[in-house]
């Protein structure tokens, strides 16, 4: 989280076409089941996105231009496929109005990023 850049994936994908600057981003653990976010993009995406921060191959040590983000007030919503069931699907990466408004409603009710990482 520190360098702000973020993918969507963790295998290399053409994006949508709608990650632009100011597009709202939410970064999602299927590993740890938590959802992220927001973030607000600072620019639009790459054409090519490389593999993604959650995969086991990445190297640290090669910046990424992927996407930069940045964001205020970040919350976590622990154990999201839960409430959230279409995140089961691993290969999204655009989500319907309703679906975006959802993790923005669910994100206002639950603990802030920060202290839950305290914990």
């Amino acid at each position: 989280m520190s360098t702000k850049r973020y993918v969507c994936t963790d295998k290399q994908i053409t994006p949508p076409k709608t990650i632009k600057e100011g597009a709202l981003i939410f970064l999602y653990s299927p590993g740890d089941n938590n959802l992220i976010g927001p973030f607000t993009a600072l620019s639009d995406g790459a054409e090519k996105l490389d593999a993604g921060a959650w995969a086991m191959d990445v190297n640290p040590h090669i910046p990424s231009e992927d996407l930069t983000v940045t964001w205020e007030n970040l919350h976590i919503i622990q154990n999201a496929r839960e409430q959230l069931p279409f995140l089961a699907e691993s290969t999204i990466c655009r989500l319907s109005t309703s679906q975006t408004q959802l993790i923005l409603d669910l994100l206002k009710q639950s603990e802030p990023y920060l202290n839950a990482k305290a914990q």
